[in-house]
């Protein structure tokens, strides 16, 4: 089904998409607000409300995101630097993948199989070091811990105590990014 935009609580943006799912979810994969919701939701409204609270405060996170990324500039690499830059980073981290890819991907930094291939955003090119090597060793935690639960930061957090702030980082850079190209 098609995408329809509408407005909750007088401000809030949003859009609902339906899909043959089980439970709803909400996203701010690209900035706005998206729902995704199973064919026969019926409960929109109820849900937005449940996570009104949610919704306010990853808004007013990608608005100061936006803003800081006036300040920050892009790296000027090539995608075979990065592949380069990606390759030795796995080298020095000592863990086995199988094969690495790189394309543009609309909504995430890289990504996982659980056959250990590694997929990257060629945008990465545009990010400096810290940040790329903050992403190689997120993928690689995948390998140990599959989804984003309290094993998979405690993990993080070993070797990237403040990874709250790559993260936020990595928002800001989105916007950037987004924003030049």
């Amino acid at each position: 089904m098609a995408k329809e935009t509408k407005v909750f609580d007088s401000d809030i943006r949003y859009s609902t998409e339906y899909r043959k799912i089980n439970y709803p979810r909400l996203e701010f994969r690209k900035g706005e607000l998206e729902l995704i919701l199973p064919i026969d939701y019926k409960d929109e409204k109820k849900l937005l409300e449940k996570h009104k609270l949610w919704i306010r405060s990853k808004q007013k996170f990608i608005e100061s995101a936006i803003l800081k990324a006036t300040k920050k500039k892009l790296e000027k690499r090539s995608e075979i630097q990065l592949k380069s830059l990606i390759r030795n980073i796995i080298i020095k981290e000592k863990i086995a993948t199988k094969n690495i890819y790189f394309k543009n991907m609309k909504s995430k930094w890289a990504s996982c199989s659980s056959n250990k291939n590694l997929t990257f955003n060629s945008q990465l090119k545009y990010l400096p070091n810290y940040l790329i090597k903050y992403i190689v060793f997120h993928e690689l935690t995948h390998f140990k811990e599959k989804k984003h639960n309290l094993s998979f930061w405690k993990l993080i957090s070993e070797k990237f105590r403040n990874y709250e702030k790559y993260e936020e980082d990595l928002m800001i850079y989105w916007f950037l990014i987004k924003k030049k190209l």
